[in-house]
């Protein structure tokens, strides 16, 4: 086997990349804005405009090159409601949608403790469970019409081969449904009224079927194997856990920054500073942080296409300006205070610079909070971007490696299709020594607000 198609659907964009898994690298790469239909009944994905890139995608790219998998990794606090036809029961909701707060000391009544799911409270539909509570308290019917509730990489793959199942990662992803301890259902399916309708738990890498006829004729691709799929900030983790001894951390980053301690030992988190314990594709609970970093970044650049240079960088360390968090209320390690500048950037490249470090010193927090040891790879645009790596080498004082491909999810999600796994030589970033000081004074400075 050699060559993957991975349907990979993040919050902002749909992707279907071509991966050679004798290189683990995307040899070609398709992509689609992710659309949030305003509803009714609630803000929720536009599933028909997914699915006609999807499939154009992948005929397209199996025109040129032999596929021989495909697979799908997908944002997580997501799920897919079918009717007994197997269409969708309600639309599938944007866990954006502030809603669920609506419901929230109702829901809270019936929610399981963090000791039991490692799944911290969130706002809005970030826990699953509190989308799915919401969906049924507001369409009566619904629990009757839904015969089976499938995660949502699993969607996809249910599309492609009319076979349905859970994969465990996005079960382990903040959704209240899963206990990780256990690898079993948490007390919430029972109290849902899920309870054998919720699709079983299946390992990422599990062969869910082979693509349906229609598809092999309307696709010219044949009897293609698809994968269970996988969540895609546990993508990102997949090369490493193949091919590394702990303990190390991965830093995913996109809408989310995500990091991931494998071999940490100590699970007394914090879910009020949205720690969490995500399950990794081998079924192992993994200590986790996050924080709203890509979108973070777009806020704050608003559109800006700016580059910064050494000049700018100098100016912002003499001139201590710094971003306090957070950008993006509700989550992260500091998810009550309120973005602010200690001094207002004198130019965009100014904004650049101190918008890197931001996030650099952000992710620094996450490591803290969860125990994290070892080298930090850091997978996704962030990799790419000297403001970012340069710093959280300095504040973290451990090694940082920075993913040379251009997104870790796609990757580590097709070497799932096979056993060749590429140990890559990805870039070790120096610390620089002048950064200390102020790495130090930004912590204070959100410690003491």
């Amino acid at each position: 086997m050699k060559t993957v198609a991975v349907i990979d659907i993040g919050k902002t964009n749909v992707k279907v990349a071509l991966v050679d898994l004798l290189t683990s690298t995307e040899t070609a790469v398709e992509t689609s804005p992710n659309t949030v239909l305003p509803g009714p009944p609630w803000p929720h994905f536009d599933t028909d405009a997914q699915w006609t890139f999807i499939r154009d995608a992948l005929r397209r790219l199996g025109r040129t090159t032999r596929i021989d998998a495909i697979t799908t990794t997908t944002h997580g606090a997501c799920a897919a409601l079918l009717d007994a036809a197997g269409g969708l029961a309600a639309p599938v909701m944007d866990y954006e949608f502030s809603g669920p707060d609506d419901m929230r000391a109702a829901y809270d009544a019936i929610r399981p403790a963090f000791e039991e799911t490692g799944s911290p409270g969130l706002p809005g539909g970030l826990n699953l469970g509190a989308q799915l509570h919401y969906m049924l308290m507001r369409d009566q019917g619904l629990l009757e019409r839904t015969a089976n509730v499938v995660m949502w990489p699993q969607y996809w793959g249910y599309r492609l081969t009319g076979r349905f199942a859970s994969d465990v990662c996005s079960l382990g992803c903040h959704t209240d449904l899963w206990n990780p301890h256990a690898s079993s259902w948490s007390s919430l399916a029972d109290k849902l009224g899920l309870v054998g309708k919720l699709a079983p738990p299946r390992r990422p890498g599990e062969v869910l079927g082979t693509l349906i006829p229609e598809l092999q004729d309307d696709l010219g691709l044949g009897p293609v194997p698809v994968l269970v799929g996988i969540h895609d900030s546990n993508a990102s983790l997949v090369p490493h856990l193949l091919s590394r001894s702990a303990p190390f951390s991965v830093v995913s980053t996109g809408t989310w920054v995500i990091a991931l301690a494998v071999g940490a030992t100590d699970m007394s988190l914090d879910p009020l500073r949205d720690a969490l314990i995500n399950v990794s594709a081998l079924g192992q609970p993994v200590p986790s942080a996050r924080f709203m970093g890509g979108r973070e970044h777009d806020l704050v650049r608003a559109g800006v296409a700016a580059k910064a240079n050494a000049a700018d960088a100098n100016r912002v360390l003499a001139r201590g300006v710094m971003l306090l968090p957070a950008v993006v209320q509700g989550s992260g390690p500091f998810p009550r205070q309120q973005m602010e500048w200690t001094e207002d950037p004198c130019s965009a490249g100014e904004r650049v610079v101190a918008l890197g470090w931001y996030l650099a010193l952000m992710t620094t927090e996450c490591l803290s909070m969860i125990g994290a040891r070892g080298p930090i790879l850091v997978e996704g645009p962030f990799a790419r971007n000297p403001w970012f790596v340069q710093m959280l080498a300095t504040a973290t004082g451990r090694t940082v490696l920075a993913a040379e491909g251009r997104t870790g999810t796609a990757p580590g999600a097709a070497m799932l299709a096979g056993d060749v796994v590429t140990v890559r030589s990805d870039a070790a970033v120096s610390p620089i020594e002048g950064l200390k000081g102020y790495a130090s004074r930004w912590q204070d400075l959100c410690f003491r607000r």
